[in-house]
């Protein structure tokens, strides 16, 4: 038996296991009609977009009124985080409620392997949802069809062994490609579901990802206004990236209003359950790519009338890998056992504050494949891993002597500004250590201290029962996601 063989009889298998379901989860439409409080579920996610870049965050450079107004509708997310920096192996969590690693997905370019079991597939199979996706969700397919000529060989590969698995798991699905009129993405989904029959909406923005380009209503803050975050220099450049950062949220803010108007207009706004995040961090030093807060700390705004109180907000711990167990508890059906994540239902009903004690999150390789090259820098290929409480957070960093540079934005003011203060020797000696001396190995940070993560405190005999905790939660954590790095602890 050839190895395209066993692979195409796996995914014979999984869809067979489906197909085989009762025929009372066949009938939809029926079971629908029977379970009128189901909700409709719409997944909003922003690309490239950290805490606290919404005006609901308190964050006042920022204009975003319509997520605010979404916001202030439901509940506001103060501590919420992605299981990765990097799109693809977040997105994975997202739908499959388990780790990059333990969902195979540590690699840019990979597809999400057609045996791991997705959100889309349980609501649509066990819960009767018709199920879609739109806008930038190719990250999870392997490289798009127009870019087969810049990838032949991956390309070829995956279409050779069946992997693209999109189109089996979605009735509905749009090509991926313009970034327009996200609400009319939503109207053509919406003609499509049959009367009566609950369904989830996977709606995909390209705002606010590097290149920034596009304004919002209001156009281009004023950069010599803006609060400079402390992990980065108050340099020019720095300023005008903000800026133009900062005006591509507000572009997206505006594309949100449409959205949320089309769900208005049909009167779908009661039994909708709206789910708006960030699939990473901000493509600047520290942000897109790094495992500092930056990088993996989303905005997470929901909003379900009924059932989330308006107005509220919550400080428990969220995980990317909680978003698929958590939407299908609001549908009312158990998540599959191979997903790691926590439902935080309860915290949306208010009746309790907490979920889990720690997060996770990890970095393997970024961008396009094509081999190892030298002084390869972290922005393409970093191994490292971290662990997060309420107070404290630990890095792993397997590949520390990687230079860091930040991913998407190198070329940008901010970047060469930073560099090139570096090389004149004009740059504060923080931001040297940051970004221009290696890594260590560990790096402890108290948040509560110094939420900025500047003072390493790993190897301090003051916190050494503090690193000691995270090491061993964090290597249990690799145990059961079969990680393929060393354990930090024997």
């Amino acid at each position: 038996m050839t190895p395209k063989t066993r692979l195409s009889l796996t995914v014979l298998g999984l869809l067979a296991a489906f197909c085989s379901l009762p025929v009372a989860r066949a009938a939809t439409k029926a079971d629908a009609n029977a379970s009128p409080k189901k909700p409709n579920i719409l997944f909003l996610l922003s690309d490239d977009h950290s805490y606290p870049y919404l005006g609901a965050y308190g964050n006042k450079d920022v204009r975003t009124p319509n997520l605010d107004r979404l916001a202030a509708q439901g509940l506001r997310a103060d501590r919420a985080f992605v299981t990765s920096p990097s799109c693809v192996p977040s997105r994975a969590s997202l739908m499959s409620g388990r780790s990059p690693v333990a969902a195979r997905m540590v690699r840019f370019t990979a597809p999400l392997p057609p045996d791991v079991v997705t959100l889309p597939d349980v609501l649509r199979h066990e819960a009767g949802y018709f199920t879609g996706v739109a806008g930038r969700y190719h990250h999870l397919d392997g490289p798009e069809k127009k870019f087969a000529e810049r990838t032949p060989n991956i390309w070829g590969m995956i279409s050779e062994h069946d992997l693209r698995s999109f189109e089996r798991r979605f009735n509905y699905s749009q090509e991926p490609g313009e970034m327009e009129d996200f609400g009319g993405k939503l109207a053509s989904f919406l003609e499509k579901v049959p009367d009566g029959q609950p369904w989830f909406f996977w709606l995909n923005f390209s705002d606010p990802h590097h290149v920034w380009t596009l304004r919002g209503p209001q156009g281009l803050p004023d950069a010599s206004k803006l609060d400079v975050p402390a992990h980065l220099p108050d340099l020019p450049g720095v300023r005008s990236d903000l800026a133009r950062h900062i005006a591509e949220i507000e572009h997206l803010d505006a594309d949100i209003a449409g959205v949320l108007e089309v769900l208005r207009a049909r009167g779908l706004d009661e039994n909708t359950l709206v789910v708006f995040m960030g699939d990473n961090g901000m493509a600047f030093p520290r942000g897109k790519g790094a495992l500092h807060d930056p990088g993996i700390a989303v905005p997470l705004l929901v909003r379900w009338p009924g059932v989330v109180e308006p107005g509220t907000s919550t400080k428990a711990l969220i995980s990317g890998e909680d978003i698929a167990p958590t939407m299908l508890d609001a549908a009312g059906v158990e998540a599959p056992k191979e997903m790691s994540g926590v439902s935080f239902l309860n915290v949306l009903r208010g009746k309790t504050a907490e979920t889990r004690r720690y997060i996770f999150a990890q970095r393997g390789p970024h961008g396009g494949d094509g081999g190892m090259r030298p002084n390869t820098s972290a922005a393409t290929f970093d191994l490292s891993r971290a662990i997060r409480s309420e107070r404290y957070k630990l890095i792993y960093n397997c590949t520390p002597n990687a230079p860091v540079a930040p991913i998407d934005s190198a070329g940008q003011p901010s970047w060469k500004e930073i560099t090139a203060a570096h090389a004149a020797g004009t740059l504060e000696e923080k931001f040297v250590k940051l970004y221009f001396t290696p890594r260590p190995t560990y790096e402890l940070y108290d948040l509560e201290k110094d939420p900025a993560e500047m003072t390493n405190l790993a190897g301090d005999p003051a916190y050494a029962e503090v690193e000691t905790e995270l090491k061993k939660a964090l290597a249990e954590k690799m145990t059961l996601d079969w990680d393929f790095l060393p354990l930090p602890v024997r």
